[in-house]
């Protein structure tokens, strides 16, 4: 690996779903001298739930697991998250298994048993694949960009200003742009630990709503918000 994959690799963080314990520790010891942080669960839905609260930036699963496997798993990912890199573990070669798991938009499979090179070569080209994702261009118009890494929005290549909680409200809708945002994660995610009462959060969306040039916001009574 180069100096610059190397570097990336330390500012991110690795979820590694599998069951055969021996394995998977061996494994997460030796990802750990190279990521931020490695996550490990032990079946598809401990996966899932740590998925949901750490937000990984890779995930490495095993196929077949008990409770739910990895493909399953996958699949519950997807529903919110489309862009994450997925690398995919088997034992087997079955084309049934590798066809549905290609399906679900993975980077690679590696078959067992696993062997550092070809992990290390995967996880570059996961580096390569989150650098593409930095910028997003919102499907509800093309003609707005944001860039994760340096925060940014723009228009037509012009940047938006905006404050900290606005950009971060705006980063949580871009991030689900396919579905409604509840009031409880708009409080997890953007308020953290101080209370959004429902002026603030009202006076947030107005007055970002201000500094777009189109009016991108839809609010669901009751519930929460998407983009338009």
């Amino acid at each position: 690996m180069t100096k610059d994959i190397i570097e990336k690799l330390q500012s991110l963080t690795l979820l590694y779903a599998e069951d055969e314990v021996g394995l998977r520790q061996n494994i997460a010891d030796s990802l750990r001298y190279y990521l931020k942080e490695v996550y490990e669960a032990n079946d598809g839905k401990e996966g899932y739930d740590i998925y949901s609260e750490k937000k990984p930036d890779i995930i490495l699963s095993d196929i077949h697991m008990p409770n739910i496997n990895g493909l399953e798993f996958i699949k519950k990912v997807r529903e919110t998250n489309r862009d994450i890199p997925v690398v995919m573990i088997t034992a087997h070669t079955d084309k049934e298994y590798l066809l549905e798991a290609v399906e679900l938009h993975m980077e690679k499979y590696i078959v067992k048993p696993i062997e550092l090179e070809p992990l290390f070569e995967v996880l570059e080209k996961c580096v390569e694949v989150l650098d593409l994702n930095k910028e997003i261009v919102l499907e509800v118009d093309k003609n707005y960009i944001y860039d994760y890494d340096k925060k940014e929005l723009k228009y037509k290549n012009e940047n938006i200003i905006l404050n900290k909680k606005e950009m971060m409200f705006l980063e949580v809708l871009i991030s689900n742009q396919n579905r409604i945002v509840n009031y409880e994660e708009l409080q997890e995610k953007v308020w953290g630990d101080d209370i959004m009462t429902d002026s603030a959060l009202r006076s947030l969306v107005r007055n970002l709503r201000k500094k777009l040039p189109t009016d991108l916001i839809f609010n669901l009574s009751g519930v929460g918000y998407r983009l338009v």
